[in-house]
């Protein structure tokens, strides 16, 4: 046997005392009021006592520029961001008109040719460099500006003059995200996870009924507001009255992984999704249990278009069934298909909006001030996106409930998903565009390059026919 020295004893009394007094903060502060759906108000004051301290390091830093004469970038202006105008102002104009002008100021000529001039290349050359430089698509694919400094170094130009006080105040962050939030993190999400995979299995074997119902919709809860403290997402509500209702189809902006926890912790939804395997899929096994989701799972088609063909069939008729099933829960479902970068809402696909379903539209929006909640896929995996989400201050963010819209009857499924989305932008006071979002991983598609072709060739053909009748 191994004898402890009175000092060794010490330590470990000691370590079992701090271990056995956290777990007990852990259970009364956190775990308990997420079960019961309650709040002490600890995070609103957290989140105020942030922003204090982030105003001033933020006066600090344009204090210190101004005494070295940096110039500062200002994203926004009297707390107003500033409107996604391109860089390049001028007046829209034909390319019948560009190309006039490019012909007069070159050869002194207007366009009294049909043919084909070597300076017509300059104006495709300079609609390139323009939209390179104001491209509306790829800037939804990056970190947001911010209006101060948030003490985590990633997302704001201004913020490279740091002095000693900075310099400190920063370091001791550094210290509470990484070695006190983060592991208070880590537990609260094993534990909502692990209650969410046992409970969601054990209601499983339940027979079908009200009780079983009951139980699954008061243990989604329970795990999902656990994993929202996991976070610590301070979420404000807004016009609850309009929450989804079962037979309907919930549709939201997306702009992160976590939107799904985010809005089933304060509603029961029926998920729509891809089987996956790892993590990922034992947790969809065990949730489909208790609860009528809908997974879908990739045929081993070799051709990724007739895969793409089959999902998509298979997704649209688990979705009609769902949702003639006035029992059922609402489906919860993100049409954009891919995340946005919190200023903008892009094309929403119109597979969702062509059953003729009640919609119930929901607007999310983040406060980027305490972290970044966009998931570039393309440059962060999930493993990394969690750790940098876990290491944030806090996640703050609204959510609006709109009232539900139907399909009209004059309307085609593409009207209804640009009106539904159209009503989502402006309640959440963002961009609404209509470019895709699978944009940014796919080559430019060539019906557009083709339609610029079309547009030169009936120019010089028009002329050409012009010509010929006089």
């Amino acid at each position: 046997m191994f004898l402890l020295l009175p000092f060794d004893s010490l330590v470990v009394n000691l370590l079992g005392i701090s271990i056995t007094v956290l777990f007990t903060l852990l259970l009364v502060f956190i775990i308990v009021p997420a079960i019961f759906g309650v709040s002490f108000g600890i995070r609103k004051v957290y989140m105020k006592t942030l922003l204090k301290i982030f105003q001033w390091a933020t006066l600090r830093i344009e204090r210190g520029a101004k005494e070295k004469n940096h110039p500062l970038y200002k994203p926004y202006v009297n707390g107003e961001i500033l409107p996604c105008t391109g860089i390049i102002a001028k007046e829209p104009t034909s390319l019948e008109e560009e190309i006039k002008e490019i012909r007069r100021s070159g050869s002194g000529k207007a366009l009294d040719t049909p043919e084909f001039e070597l300076s017509d290349i300059f104006y495709f050359c300079r609609k390139g460099i323009e939209t390179i430089m104001d491209d509306e698509v790829t800037k939804r694919f990056s970190a947001e500006e911010l209006e101060s400094w948030n003490l985590l170094s990633r997302t704001n130009y201004n913020f490279q003059y740091i002095s000693l006080r900075l310099t400190v105040l920063w370091g001791l962050g550094v210290l509470i995200r990484y070695c006190f939030l983060l592991p208070l993190r880590i537990a609260l999400a094993f534990t909502g996870i692990s209650l969410l995979v046992t409970g969601t299995t054990v209601v499983g074997y339940l027979p079908n009924g009200r009780c079983k119902d009951f139980l699954s919709k008061h243990v989604h809860l329970m795990c999902y507001r656990i994993c929202v403290r996991a976070l610590t997402a301070i979420i404000t509500y807004h016009d609850r009255e309009n929450r989804p209702r079962n037979g309907g189809i919930c549709v939201a902006n997306h702009t992160s992984p976590i939107d799904v926890i985010i809005l089933a912790s304060d509603g029961y939804y029926a998920m729509v999704g891809q089987i996956h395997g790892g993590l990922m899929g034992v947790i969809q096994r065990a949730m489909v249990k208790a609860c009528p989701h809908v997974w879908f799972e990739r045929s081993e088609v070799k051709d990724r278009h007739l895969v793409a063909r089959r999902c998509d069939s298979r997704w649209l008729q688990g979705l009609t069934e769902h949702v003639q099933d006035k029992s059922k829960l609402p489906i919860l479902i993100f049409p954009e298909g891919t995340c946005i970068n919190n200023t903008s809402v892009m094309m929403f696909k119109k597979g969702s909006f062509e059953i003729g379903a009640t919609v119930y539209p929901v607007a999310i929006k983040y406060d980027p001030q305490f972290g970044d909640a966009f998931w570039n896929s393309s440059k962060y995996g999930m493993v990394t996106y969690l750790l940098r989400m876990m290491t944030s201050w806090a996640i703050v963010c609204s959510v609006w409930y709109l009232p539900p819209m139907t399909r009209q009857p004059e309307e085609d499924a593409v009207q209804f998903a640009n009106r539904v989305k159209s009503a989502i932008a402006r309640q959440g006071g963002l961009v609404d565009l209509l470019w895709d979002g699978g944009l940014k991983r796919e080559k430019v598609k060539d019906a557009f390059k083709e339609e610029q072709q079309k547009l030169y060739s009936k120019m010089i053909v028009g002329s050409h026919e012009d010509r010929s009748r006089s």
